[in-house]
């Protein structure tokens, strides 16, 4: 499934190459969040000609709904959100904890209601494989469970081997299926715990590993240390994934610790909301300083948005309240996250990520972007 073409001689960046059923995609990749089968805002051909290679879907919103009935009589998720590359589905255990009205946990499985009509479901690890199944996805997660930061160390023990029993006995409901299965390192911020789950893990030999339970409120120092330590143990020729990791810098540091994969809402989020990721740091184009500004978000980027519309357009659309200033404010982060993504990946083929890293920092701190 992985493919490590080359490490950077003076970091851990890795540059590789995932093959699933439909399609490869180089690493380190970002999966543009599409939570409930589509990427909010944009269409899929648009998000394919900004360089998406694989996008993410959520099988614990697409289960709501429609339901897997429908996406099955579409020909299954790839058809019926008009996408032929591969998707990546987490299992929605995030979901579960932090999104449900109602939650129970029991060894065998969740309880939970509906955040959208407070219906009451109860999935066991088996369901969750199922699900995924019949969606067709490429890369699926397995349930577990993840607690909140902080958590004393006992909470974190109990969802830890409670996370490891579920991906035994998911591992045992996927034999045969085509679709590559990820274990998820759980653990919170307690290092001993980590180890022993990623240790365990490795030993039942999954096709990818995932850091689940990290950027969910904890300092950036801890994040990137629980990086650094799960990754030393996962094995060479396995992906990397830590989930829900989006900002610039921190996948930047990630990808330095030898991470290959992330996914995050904030590019579509941010774009929604009037915020642009720019080569010289964010900027927030509702401000009254880019009222007779005519230059593109970034001079240095050659998405659409950049080529054809000025900051004091985007402004003028955000203030008259037009759905395109949304659509072209996600492009544009989009574009930007996946361009940086390819940068990376050029930089290590060179053995320069290092001084890409420096100079990437150093641009994007200083806001010097005008």
């Amino acid at each position: 499934m992985y493919t490590l073409i080359h490490q950077d001689k003076n970091s851990k960046a890795r540059l590789g190459k995932i093959t699933t059923a439909h399609g490869d995609f180089d690493t380190p990749a970002f999966m543009t969040v599409g939570t409930h089968a589509t990427v909010k805002g944009l269409t899929f051909q648009q998000v394919q000609d900004a360089g998406a290679q694989i996008v993410l879907s959520n099988a614990y919103h697409v289960f709501l709904r429609p339901g897997t009935e429908v996406i099955k009589k579409a020909g299954g998720l790839h058809k019926f959100m008009g996408w032929d590359k591969p998707i990546l589905t987490d299992s929605g255990g995030y979901q579960i904890f932090s999104l449900a009205l109602f939650r129970k946990l029991h060894d065998h499985g969740v309880e939970f209601k509906s955040h959208i009509d407070g219906l009451k479901h109860f999935l066991t690890p088996e369901d969750v494989i199922k699900i995924q199944e019949t969606l067709g996805s490429d890369i699926m997660m397995p349930l577990d469970e993840c607690v909140h930061y902080p958590c004393v160390k006992d909470q974190a023990k109990v969802a830890m081997e409670r996370t490891i029993e579920w991906a035994k006995i998911s591992k045992k409901a996927h034999q045969g299926n085509p679709g590559k299965l990820f274990g998820i390192i759980q653990g919170a911020t307690f290092e001993d715990l980590r180890l022993d789950c990623a240790k365990r893990l490795v030993d039942l030999d999954f096709d990818g590993y995932s850091i689940g339970g990290v950027s969910v409120g904890e300092s950036s120092n801890l994040i990137y240390n629980i990086l650094e330590l799960v990754a030393g143990v996962i094995p060479e020729n396995k992906p990397r994934y830590a989930m829900g990791i989006g900002y610039p810098f921190d996948i930047v540091e990630a990808v330095e610790r030898g991470v290959d994969m992330f996914d995050c809402v904030i590019p579509t989020r941010y774009g929604r909301n009037g915020t642009a990721f720019t080569s010289g740091g964010k900027i927030i184009i509702r401000n009254a300083a880019y009222t007779e500004d005519f230059k593109p978000l970034d001079p240095k980027c050659g998405c659409y948005t950049c080529k054809n519309f000025s900051r004091a357009y985007l402004r003028h659309l955000f203030n008259a309240k037009e759905m395109l200033g949304l659509i072209l404010l996600s492009l544009h982060n989009v574009y930007f996250f996946l361009d940086l993504m390819r940068q990376i990946r050029a930089a290590i083929k060179e053995d320069k990520f290092s001084q890409f890293k420096q100079m990437f920092l150093m641009n994007y701190n200083n806001q010097i972007c005008a």
